[in-house]
């Protein structure tokens, strides 16, 4: 098969999203300063923006209230503009997001820069983080004086960043004036930014202080190599005995049905997700929060999971190979499968080699009852403005407005491909093929999309057989989606301790799979976790989610 680039395995990553535990956690911030009150509880809570769906082409699959995709099954052929006139007024803008890709050339010889540059009207410093590196940056940052932060900042949601909010709150212009209902009408694209983005992305204090990345709703997402899977039993409909039987009959010399990476718990979101179990937090009717590790059905996925690995379904390096590599032994047919963000299709589909069909599989039945799939938060991050003049403030949103121009705008063409003949030509059915040129000067090492992006669609250059399976299997699984029920709400002892206490969930996890830790120590590990913070947590959740209803 053809030798994978790095440089496309990080786009693979980046696309799939939050999908694998990333081990690591900041340990300080001295942004803090003390007790600021992020909570939305008791606060006049500011209107979400006034959604406007943007006008563009005409899908070929359509969208559903429920959380379906709008899907492409072709490239369109008129592209709308979507920006009047050139944002920017010539001055330099200083932006900062994480970044998968591999560092870009300079601004002085990348002509995808400068034609973006020319496009903004403004001159952009980037400073540009990896993944590895982010946790540790924001770090400097957030403990830095006001002064020295960039202009326009991205928060990751694949990070929980201790006192993330107060930190928003003290040095992060607020937004609602500029924003909250019919106000974002001056920026028509960020308009076209679903409510569900907003709301999964929060207030803080009940204040509007960040623009969304919208995301769809399938989250941690079983990916398998059809054929295979298909090969010795797989079926619409299957349980999880169906599961466990087909998983071992894949199961040969080297080949693993099973592929799993550092951090993703033996791809315990699936499974977790097929028990039925609450997806971190679950809320009652009376408002109560219930963490979905204390729920015996998460308990039995934890024990699932255990016996896949004691058949030898799994790869043996479940615990320590890399997502990157991992996606590697699925491309080579090493592993027949793996956990990975639902973004991550459109990789899948473009880098699989001749003769393998990737398929999202559909979750197995539990006990009878219809197995759920992972509902991701519907914001992967979101974008942050320093402080500033009102004038400043404007211009940037201009700015971030233009790159959330929306799929089938000329603009968006731009912002994700460059310029035609020098980045891209046209391939099959008029969609943008990246040159050689394009292939390293580009959105994925220069992240703009990490910035500010419009809706997702979904979209395969010249696969429109593969858009048409997607779009398929979301309207079998959206309607059992699981949903954290904390997403968009504001918890201190979350902001504060939240990633320290998972962890003690998580290795226990991993620890019970690949058996060197009993089954029974699983409820003792909970207790602490409630003890320690977990408890607390419910409340304050419970609180924010009274106020935000």
């Amino acid at each position: 098969m053809p030798r994978m680039s790095r440089r496309t395995l990080l786009r693979s990553l980046a696309a799939g999203g939050a999908a694998v535990s990333v081990p690591g956690l900041l340990t300080a911030c001295s942004s803090s300063g003390g007790d600021s009150d992020v909570s939305n509880a008791g606060k006049k809570l500011a209107p979400w923006p006034a959604y406007k769906p943007a006008t563009g082409p005409k899908p070929d699959l359509a969208p559903t209230q429920a959380g379906v995709q709008v899907g492409y099954t072709s490239y369109p052929s008129d592209l709308v503009k979507s920006v009047a006139r050139t944002p920017g007024d010539g001055s330099t803008i200083k932006v900062m997001s994480v970044s998968f890709g591999t560092p870009p050339k300079p601004a002085s010889a990348n002509r995808f820069w400068a034609a973006v540059e020319k496009a903004l009207g403004v001159k952009i410093e980037y400073t540009i983080v990896s993944q590895a590196d982010y946790q540790k940056k924001m770090a400097t940052v957030m403990a830095g004086d006001a002064d020295s932060l960039p202009d326009v900042i991205n928060l990751f949601s694949g990070f929980v960043l201790p006192r993330e909010a107060e930190f928003v709150q003290r040095r992060a212009e607020d937004l609602t004036p500029f924003l909250s209902g019919d106000a974002i009408a001056d920026y028509p694209n960020l308009a076209n930014i679903p409510t569900h983005a907003w709301q999964d992305m929060g207030r803080i204090g009940g204040r509007i202080h960040g623009i969304p990345l919208e995301r769809p709703l399938p989250g941690s997402t079983l990916w398998i190599n059809q054929g295979m899977f298909t090969d010795v039993g797989m079926k619409e409909g299957w349980t999880s005995d169906d599961f466990a039987a087909v998983a071992k009959q894949a199961t040969k010399g080297r080949t693993y049905a099973l592929g799993a990476a550092q951090g993703s718990l033996f791809g315990n979101a699936v499974h977790s997700a097929a028990h039925n179990a609450p997806q971190g937090w679950a809320v009652t009717k009376d408002g109560t929060f219930q963490p979905g590790w204390a729920d015996e059905r998460y308990k039995a996925a934890i024990a699932f999971q255990a016996q896949l690995r004691k058949n030898g379904s799994y790869h043996p390096d479940a615990t320590s190979i890399s997502q990157i590599d991992l996606t590697t032994l699925y491309y080579n047919g090493t592993v027949g499968s793996m956990q990975d963000g639902f973004g991550a299709y459109l990789p899948k589909y473009q880098e699989a080699p001749a003769g393998m069909t990737p398929a999202a599989a559909l979750p197995y039945s539990v006990g009878g009852e219809p197995g759920g799939i992972v509902a991701a938060r519907r914001s992967f991050g979101y974008t942050v403005l320093k402080k500033a003049k009102k004038e400043r403030i404007e211009l940037l949103l201009r700015i971030l407005d233009y790159l959330a121009a929306p799929f089938g705008s000329q603009e968006w063409e731009l912002v994700h491909y460059g310029v035609e003949g020098t980045h891209f030509t046209r391939g099959k059915g008029g969609a943008p093929k990246p040159t050689k040129l394009g292939e390293v000067e580009n959105n994925t090492n220069l992240p703009l999309k990490y910035l500010a992006e419009g809706p997702q669609v979904l979209f395969v250059p010249g696969m429109p057989d593969a858009v048409r399976a997607l779009h398929a299997w979301q309207q079998k699984v959206v309607p059992h989606a699981i949903r954290n029920a904390s997403f968009g709400l504001q918890s201190r002892t979350n902001n504060a301790q939240g990633t320290t206490l998972k962890a003690l969930l998580d290795d226990t996890v991993t620890g019970i799979v690949a058996g060197r830790i009993p089954l029974s120590e699983w409820d003792a590990t909970v207790k602490r976790w409630r003890d320690r913070g977990g408890d607390r947590m419910a409340e304050e959740f419970a609180q924010d989610y009274a106020a935000n209803t």
